[in-house]
């Protein structure tokens, strides 16, 4: 997920071959979306450019404009307990720290007024230690400056802090804020309880908030209005602040007031936040925590706790496959649900709903595991539905379908609906309450617990998807800040001058400082016990660090069903390993990069395949064609450049994809379009990057389409000429789905692919409402031509959009939706009637795979892949399959049959799938394989298995 909202402003490289290595760009620029307030002045606007971005090793500020600014900059760090790192040159003056408990700093005539104490710091010429220089690698070379022996920090910690270089005559030079996690770190680093803990005799409350002055809790009788019953002070012990109070409080709700000095304000706020553990719910409103007991038998559904003895067996994470779905797309539309359940979580438990029984099929045939979007508590949405406005459906339906005036009346109301993806996290540990019938009390535990267990007894496993890089709100006002009231400056990762870092998109959390960290295993680990999920997606995972994703895998693997009733082993973990913003290069640490996560056996989101399939990226040109979508043997108009151009364009595709087929693996050796044999990791895309990332096949996530940008029926829309005719673009869509099916590694697949699903060509539907994601699972519309979709992010297409939206020719009809569905059952069906399409390892690829429309002849739109199975004539392979000894994988993206003769292959036994001779694709069924010449015949747009019946 990347979304670039104002007020940010990035640049893009120009885009436009089919193999960028990262479907991200880097952005150039990030500024701070936080008011910046000095003791005299407050500043709305944020400061010049150049500060937001500063890199110089010796940053200054003119004495002339410090006096506006002193408290703009945090470009010091506090990194440990005794030393301060600071890019200043000193020259000949002295370097001070200064503190004020009241935040009584202010500066006038080069003179620092207003501290409680000035510590005078020596600057050691030994520089940064390694341990530091590890954990701030963005700071190496930093200067370094100790503080005297015995200095009170911990008490210091608590104060409005800058440090200043004075001149020998005692003026004031240069001067600046402190950025404290790494001394947070080393203090107070703590694996105690957190949040809200329950026992028979009190309900004891924790919060880790070592920079606080005090700490209240304010206990609430209701969700909403009067007044507290109750105002708790808390104590505190070594940065932790608690308290116990009598059971009388479960059922209540709670606020903690936390006295605090803030950077963003340069003051001593009083914060009111939500208790940033909070587990179960929230008010309706979302300003209140619940003392809600997860482990209260009243909030399990009967069976619940004898649910991990019933989840879908999984021998192996290659036998998992994904289907990614929106909660409220699920069923907001489905008239076979009641009214109350629709677009939420008891949806799922509706046995004969046309949503459930299209799960049932898609299980049956061979998905583990449903993928939900964002889950936890987000903004975006007001879980009190009575709030919420909405368009009348009839009036959308009397418009034209290439008509602006549907999604002018979306966006009118696209921020007071019911609809979000939810990447706009607020508290990650409590499910959301617009999806819950009644958002208020334990509804939303219960019926979520329902969904998940509905959802396992149908065959299927359920992913969460986090999203633990950034957050919503910051500051100490922001309805949706949490962790930054609590602990400001320390949760939110921060550039050189001090500010937040958003090239997210918003609000970059730091899983690089230990609490935050901490914060996500304990998050995960809490889905896992008390909602028995079993898998976690990770959002913008490479803004993680490596080494929380590591330890992640291991806490969740170290659950077992005898003690948390759990078995960990079987939790699958992914996301999205781009490699851009301030952690790009390991820039802050190793992160969780693509290349970074090989070994780990954490699964990756492969762009190379997608890309190469359907050509150029998401932020190219939407006309460049790829594989499936026309490259050279059926061009659409745009300017590919010169045939010869063309022809080595699709050659590289190609390569991209076979290396994608063959679970993406750095050693995996290929014959390449040149004719040499190289690895994977020596396939470079346009930018020189790798196309092979992973160690093993289930580091590769494959996938053509996601929730993020087009859907594959809307993008292959766009790029097939628009003369093709529907029925080629419904075959161009199977044919994309048909390669992933196929491939070895994890197969992904967006909710509708199966269905032809469209969004009217929106390239972005995060707020475009139920009306342009809307999902039919009664087969009768794909929901193409619903109009123009919305113009923020599709404006510059509509003129391409226009014609198309426009033409009745482009609607695919329920016959073809229909067909549609029956291929992609038939391709699960293969994948999962023989283990080789889902190899274990490595070397298992390495020795079974073969592709053989290799090499400077080859055939261009033709992948012939072969799948060896042992027997008496390779004793070096071990039998897999007890009923196919060899299968063939011919993928033909030309708009004509092909044939292709393979010597290798003559005289083989082979036959068309059995489940494909069965298919009502004729076309499939005319598949032809002649064993006297190795001739292979398959028609257009088709994908065809060939199965050696093993010998008895």
């Amino acid at each position: 997920m990347l979304r670039l909202t104002s007020p940010f402003t990035l640049s893009f490289p120009s885009i436009s071959n089919p193999n960028l290595p990262s479907p991200f760009p880097r952005p150039s620029l990030h500024l701070p979306n936080f008011t910046l307030q000095t003791t005299s002045l407050r500043i709305n606007t944020p400061p010049p450019l150049s500060s937001s971005i500063s890199s110089s090793v010796n940053q200054t500020t003119p004495i002339s404009q410090m006096e506006d600014s002193l408290f703009l900059y945090s470009r010091a760090y506090w990194v440990s307990e005794s030393v301060i790192a600071w890019n200043v040159d000193v020259q000949n003056g002295f370097c001070y720290l200064l503190s004020s408990k009241h935040a009584s700093l202010s500066i006038s005539n080069s003179q620092i007024q207003g501290e409680d104490l000035k510590i005078k710091l020596q600057e050691d010429k030994a520089g940064l230690s390694a341990i530091v220089v590890e954990k701030f690698p963005h700071i190496r070379g930093y200067r370094t400056f100790n503080l005297p022996p015995n200095s009170d920090v911990k008490s210091l910690l608590k104060s409005q802090l800058v440090v200043a270089i004075y001149d020998s005559d005692e003026k004031c030079r240069n001067c600046t804020g402190l950025q404290l996690p790494g001394v947070l770190d080393e203090l107070f680093s703590y694996n105690g309880p957190l949040g809200a803990l329950f026992s028979e005799e009190a309900v004891s409350l924790y919060l880790w908030a070592p920079t606080a002055q005090s700490v209240c809790a304010y206990i609430y009788k209701h969700p909403s209005g009067d007044d507290p019953i109750e105002i708790v002070p808390l104590e505190e012990e070594h940065g932790v602040w608690k308290t116990k109070g009598p059971t009388s409080w479960q059922g209540c709700y709670y606020v903690y007031e936390v006295c605090v000095y803030h950077p963003s304000t340069s003051r001593v706020e009083k914060c009111i936040a939500n208790d940033p553990y909070a587990r179960g719910r929230l008010s309706s409103d979302g300003r209140r925590t619940f003392l809600l007991n997860l482990d209260s038998d009243e909030l399990k559904p009967d069976g619940w706790d004898n649910l991990a003895n019933e989840k879908p067996i999984l021998h192996s994470f290659s036998d998992i496959s994904i289907y990614e779905l929106h909660i409220r797309d699920f069923s907001a539309n489905d008239l076979s649900v009641q009214p109350e359940f629709r677009g939420g979580y008891l949806a799922f438990t509706l046995p004969d709903s046309a949503g459930v029984l299209h799960l049932k099929k898609l299980s049956s045939a061979g998905i583990t595991h449903v993928h939900l979007l964002p889950t936890f508590h987000f903004a975006g949405v007001d879980d009190q539905k009575e709030n919420w406005r909405n368009v009348d459906t009839s009036i959308l339906e009397s418009l034209p379908p290439d008509s602006d005036q549907q999604q002018a009346l979306i966006t009118a109301v696209q921020n007071f609906d019911g609809y979000n993806w939810g990447y706009n996290p607020v508290l990650w540990g409590v499910p959301k309450g617009s999806y819950a019938s009644i958002p208020n009390g334990p509804n939303r535990t219960i019926e979520f617990r329902k969904m998940v267990q509905a959802l396992n007894h149908i065959g299927l496993r359920v992913v969460l998807d986090t999203v633990y890089n950034h957050l919503q709100g910051n500051g100490p006002f922001d309805e949706h800040s949490v962790l930054d009231k609590i602990v400001p400056g320390y949760y939110l990762r921060r550039n050189t001058d001090g500010f937040i870092e958003n090239s997210t998109c918003m609000n970059n959390s730091a899983s690089e400082h230990f609490m935050v960290e901490r914060l996500i295993l304990d998050d995960l680990v809490h889905w896992a016990v008390n909602y028995k999920i079993d898998g976690f997606r990770f959002d913008l995972m490479g803004h993680i660090m490596k080494s929380t994703m590591l330890n992640a895998k291991n806490a969740l693997h170290r659950l077992a069903k005898e003690k948390e009733g759990v078995d960990g082993s079987n939790i699958y973990i992914y996301g999205e390993g781009w490699d851009f913003g301030e952690v790009a290069k390991n820039a802050r640490g190793i992160n969780a990069s693509q290349f970074n996560l090989s070994g780990t056996r954490i699964g990756s989101f492969n762009d190379r395949i997608r890309d190469s399939m359907l050509g150029g990226s998401p932020f190219g040109n939407i006309l460049q064609q790829g594989f499936v979508t026309g490259l050279l043997l059926q061009p659409n108009g745009h300017d590919h450049g010169t045939e010869a151009n063309m022809k080595s364009m699709l050659a590289a595709s190609m390569d991209h994809i076979q290396i994608g087929m063959a679970g993406n693996l750095q050693d995996f050796v290929l014959t390449n379009s040149k004719g040499e044999e190289v690895k994977g990791s020596e396939v470079l895309t346009y930018g020189g990057t790798p196309v092979a990332f992973a160690s093993s096949p289930i580091e590769t996530v494959n996938y053509v389409s996601a929730h993020d940008n087009e859907t594959l029926f809307d993008i292959v829309s766009i790029k097939t000429p628009m003369d093709i005719g529907v029925a080629e673009r419904c075959r161009t869509n199977y044919l994309a789905t048909s390669v992933i099916a196929l491939s070895q590694g994890i197969p992904f697949f967006h909710s509708g692919d199966e269905i032809l699903r469209s969004k009217s060509l929106d390239r972005d539907s995060y707020n475009s409402g139920d009306w342009f994601n809307r999902l039919d699972f009664t087969y009768n519309s794909n929901n193409w031509g619903v109009g123009l979709p919305p113009r923020e992010k599709n404006e510059k297409s509509w003129p391409l959009i226009q014609p198309r939206l426009a033409d009745p020719s482009f609607r695919p009809q329920r016959t073809d939706i229909l067909a549609a569905m029956d291929n992609f059952l038939s391709l699960l069906r293969i994948r999962y009637s023989s283990p080789l399409f889902r190899l274990r390892t490595a070397n298992a690829i390495q020795h079974r795979v073969r592709f053989h429309n290799t090499g400077p002849s080859l055939a261009h739109g033709v992948i012939v892949m072969s799948i060896e199975d042992g027997h008496d004539g390779f004793p070096g392979l071990s039998q897999l399959d007890p009923i196919y000894s060899y299968i063939v994988v011919v993928v033909n993206a030309s708009p004509q049959e092909v044939s292709f003769v393979s010597p290798s292959m003559q005289s083989k036994n082979l036959q068309l799938h059995p489940i494909q001779e069965m298919s009502s694709d004729y076309l499939v069924k005319s598949s032809k394989y002649e064993a006297s010449s190795g001739c292979f015949s398959v028609p257009r747009r088709t994908t065809a298995v060939f199965v050696e019946p093993r010998k008895i």
